[in-house]
């Protein structure tokens, strides 16, 4: 019997234009009113989902957020929080200032965003998320032993592919993987979806058969892999769409929705 739905939010659960389709809001209702829970998985900071729960009502749910790194309780206790080490963080940072130009990048830690300077990419960010970034510069964050959850570059999609490949190889103990096409995500190599997950399940008590998974994109894969009812959107990658158990129909129109309702837990 499904007691935990577990979604992803951008390509998944948000459509293109950042807001959810009106059967996904129907799905979170229905959810709710059964008594089950509704948790997201992202790789935002949880100052950028909190916004979305808010908005639906979801005062008090866990959430797991920096793509696994970092899981906080209905009550935003935190139970699980993995930072990246600290030479690799200065290592990567400085590969990245030294060999590409124009990107822009973002330095997550705990509840809180650090970046350089405010530009345009930034400020897009802020607007579309809820979130607030902090003016500080990498090396101080570093030397006030600050260290990352999570970093993320925003750039055009043949530097994000460039960087993937070439950082991924030159940094072994650290996770590349890009979560969009402009958008490249780097964390503790040990860090993913399904180690959040699982975390979040022990806490609660849940077994996997308990629970449902659904995702769209590369940085979801453990997480389909992990959840065995998973399920992949319609807009996903044919690579990613392998993995998944099931496919529903696109983010634009709810699928999310279409799913809950066809296997009979909505």
């Amino acid at each position: 019997m499904i007691k935990i739905i577990l979604s992803d939010i951008d390509g998944t659960f948000l459509k293109d234009d950042k807001h959810p389709p009106e059967l996904h809001i129907k799905a979170i209702k229905s959810v709710v009113e059964k008594g089950l829970r509704f948790v997201f998985v992202s790789a935002r900071m949880p100052e950028a989902i909190y916004p979305i729960t808010d908005a639906l009502g979801m005062k008090h749910t866990p959430v797991v957020s920096y793509g696994g790194g970092f899981v906080l309780t209905e009550d935003e206790e935190i139970i699980f929080d993995k930072k990246m080490p600290a030479d690799d963080s200065a290592k990567i940072l400085q590969e990245m200032k030294s060999r590409w130009q124009d990107i822009t990048i973002n330095y997550y830690t705990g509840r809180r965003w650090f970046v350089e300077e405010i530009d345009k990419r930034v400020q897009f960010e802020m607007d579309i998320t809820g979130a607030t970034a902090e003016v500080k510069t990498f090396d101080a964050a570093l030397n006030e032993k600050i260290l990352p959850n999570k970093i993320m570059v925003i750039c055009e999609p043949p530097t994000c592919k460039e960087m993937e490949r070439e950082l991924g190889k030159k940094f072994p103990a650290l996770n590349v993987v890009r979560s969009a096409p402009y958008l490249l995500e780097v964390m503790d190599k040990s860090v993913s979806k399904a180690t959040g997950i699982e975390v979040l399940l022990k806490h609660y008590g849940y077994a996997l058969d308990e629970a449902i998974a659904f995702g769209d994109n590369y940085n979801d894969v453990e997480m389909l892999s992990y959840i065995p009812q998973s399920v992949v959107m319609a807009n996903a990658p044919e690579a990613v769409k392998k993995l998944a158990a099931a496919v529903t129909d696109s983010n634009e129109v709810g699928g999310i929705y279409t799913y809950l309702v066809k296997v009979g837990v909505i």
